[in-house]
């Protein structure tokens, strides 16, 4: 390797390390609890489980699918030697950010390798450029955990594709986001036979362990346990209802029951009842025009990454619930995208890049502001709201202008 590709990857790898440090110190320094959850919710479900209490996603129905709690668990196992130190809490939070930071450390190696190209290079960049700008809620939230499984799955596609359907089925049992990729896999991935079986086999065997377990009736809790949740803030089809929460024809409101701001207004309530069916519709119809470019002939490179991100973004904009670390989401699919295509993913990641930004803007630094429905924290909410519906639009423009060198025969 000359000298240039080693200095290069020096200074990759520096900027990798550096992100990551600033990202979990700015975790004890930004306003609003940005590690709340990991602290407040995960470190106690980790602790009644590891003590022989409730175990959430067996033992009573939970939000997230149940492999979501190993990583938590295996933070709670990582911090016990610190916790006579430094306590139950702050050990768990250094636990938690090393345990990200490991993950991300092995997705980074398979991405950059020993010496990589420039297309390589570029989407290590703007991984690294990701985290910076979207902040602590990029490493102090589940989704953190599921990037990295996310980034080596994609990556492994056409190299390694039962490996790849076995890592995106398991980030799929955390956080039910990577099921897109996977999902744009079996329409783009010319072993998609494996691919579909591979996954269909992990999810069986999960799902015959859980029910060995005694989750039965609530292995699928997950699912069911969104259905009751109102119009978050932050989702993007709140946008409007926050302008009226400024002049006082709306109220925000904290969940108890799921503990999270929503929407208190007339309307609210049927806005936030048609989003999943609408956002399923999309998902159908984005696989369907993505099939229909498979079946004539566009390639991996071309198809799957405009795919992938599209039904990301999907899931995003037409999701009841807002949450900030949904951007994180955002990250592999243009990772890849940069990989594969570099050129056409420029926009694509420039317009994440600014939704990171954006994010950041409004949680954890103008939170309390937005609660009380000020000005400043709405505009900018708003615009990164904005911003994921131009993603989206992006992503299905990308999509339909895949190249099909097959077009369909018409009979006379």
């Amino acid at each position: 390797m000359s000298r240039t590709s080693t200095m290069r990857l020096v200074a990759l790898w520096s900027a990798f390390v550096v992100v990551h440090v600033v990202t979990a110190i700015t975790g004890w320094l930004y306003p609003s609890q940005p590690m709340g959850d990991v602290v407040l919710v995960y470190e106690p479900w980790s602790a009644a489980a590891l003590s022989g209490g409730e175990i959430v996603g067996v033992t009573e129905t939970w939000v997230y699918p149940q492999l979501a709690l190993v990583p938590m668990l295996i933070a709670k196992i990582m911090s016990t030697p610190l916790i006579a130190v430094l306590g139950a809490s702050e050990a768990y939070l250094i636990a938690w950010a090393a345990l990200v930071t490991v993950l991300d450390t092995i997705a980074f190696a398979v991405l950059v390798g020993r010496a990589p190209s420039r297309p390589r290079r570029v989407a290590a960049w703007f991984w690294v450029a990701a985290l910076l700008l979207l902040g602590p809620i990029a490493m102090y939230r589940i989704d953190a955990i599921t990037v990295p499984i996310a980034v080596i799955g994609g990556l492994w596609l056409t190299r390694r594709p039962a490996v790849a359907a076995v890592l995106l089925a398991i980030g799929a049992w955390i956080k039910i986001w990577p099921g897109a990729l996977l999902l744009g896999a079996i329409v783009a991935v010319r072993t998609r036979m494996r691919v579909m079986l591979t996954a269909a086999a992990v999810s069986a065997c999960i799902v015959v362990v859980l029910f060995l377990v005694g989750a039965d009736g609530e292995i699928f809790g997950f699912l069911t346990e969104q259905t009751g949740r109102g119009l978050q803030i932050e989702a993007v089809a709140a946008t409007p209802f926050l302008w009226l929460a400024m002049t006082g024809a709306a109220r925000i409101e904290y969940s108890f029951d799921i503990l999270t701001f929503q929407i208190s207004a007339q309307g609210a309530d049927a806005v936030s009842a048609v989003l999943t069916p609408l956002m399923g519709l999309v998902v159908i119809g984005v696989t369907v025009v993505g099939a229909l470019k498979a079946t004539r002939g566009a390639t991996f490179a071309r198809l799957f990454p405009p795919l992938a991100l599209t039904l990301v973004a999907a899931l995003i904009v037409l999701n009841k619930v807002g949450s900030p670390q949904f951007q994180t989401w955002l990250i592999a699919p243009v990772v890849l995208w940069l990989v594969l295509d570099r050129t056409r993913a420029a926009v694509p990641a420039a317009i994440v890049l600014g939704l990171c930004a954006l994010t950041c803007l409004v949680y954890p630094l103008t939170y309390d502001a937005l609660l009380r429905a000020e000005l400043l924290p709405v505009v900018i909410l708003t615009l990164r709201n904005i911003l994921l519906i131009v993603a989206l639009v992006v992503g299905v423009r990308a999509v339909v202008r895949v190249p099909a060198p097959r077009p369909t025969t018409h009979r006379e």
